[in-house]
């Protein structure tokens, strides 16, 4: 039982570390701050609707995956912890969603594209970007039946406060101020960084043991 309760925070703070909503909410209101409060709530609804869709379907279908592409799981663990060491690195670098989507956040001015940006750039790849999908996928890949369905649960409860964070944005920005959000990156990056370097270990003992014992 205690396993089980560690497996979910550890897979909860390894997507809440990747998908980042506290550092994401600037580029949230940067490309919902021309509408009114209705639209926003709605653009913040299907962005996170999505992403959830996006990442239970690489969740759930991660064995189908593997079985037709010829993937083992040993190589999703030593490229999904790259790749998420790498994204976490960057962040403790001080580089951050925000900062690369700058440019695309200001770039939306018409209110007829306002839920179109709600599947791009925020479902994919702002929110469920190939290292969530990557996360995902190699916390679901595992024999049990437990595992995968923790994944999901996991990944709705942060949809589900990604959502809130994002309506109450404005508000959260100013009370917490654009230091303490460049310390919290600063924070997740670290916990990705350490997450990533523990599935690439685990990938490589686990590709060692199939190749060589």
């Amino acid at each position: 039982m205690n396993e089980l309760i560690i497996h979910t925070i550890t897979v909860f703070m390894g997507f809440f570390a990747i998908m980042n909503p506290i550092a994401n909410t600037p580029i949230f209101l940067g490309l919902t701050g021309h509408n009114d409060r209705e639209t926003v709530k709605s653009i913040a609804f299907r962005s996170v609707l999505i992403a959830f869709i996006i990442v239970t379907i690489f969740a759930l279908s991660g064995k189908l995956i593997f079985d037709f592409f010829g993937i083992t799981l040993y190589s999703l663990r030593i490229t999904g912890g790259i790749l998420v060491f790498l994204i976490g690195f960057n962040m403790l670098q001080g580089d951050s969603t925000a900062d690369k989507s700058e440019e695309t956040a200001n770039s939306e001015g018409q209110k007829s594209a306002a839920l179109s940006i709600a599947v791009s750039p925020l479902a994919m790849p702002i929110l469920a970007g190939p290292g969530t999908i990557a996360t995902a996928m190699n916390f679901a890949s595992t024999d049990g039946i437990y595992e995968p369905i923790i994944t999901v649960v996991a990944f709705g409860l942060l949809c589900i406060l990604t959502y809130v964070i994002f309506v109450f944005g404005e508000r959260f920005v100013k009370a917490v101020g654009p230091s303490a959000l460049n310390v919290i990156t600063r924070m997740m990056g670290l916990i990705l960084a350490v997450i990533g370097m523990q599935m690439l270990l685990e990938g490589i003992q686990q590709a060692y043991t199939a190749l060589f014992i």
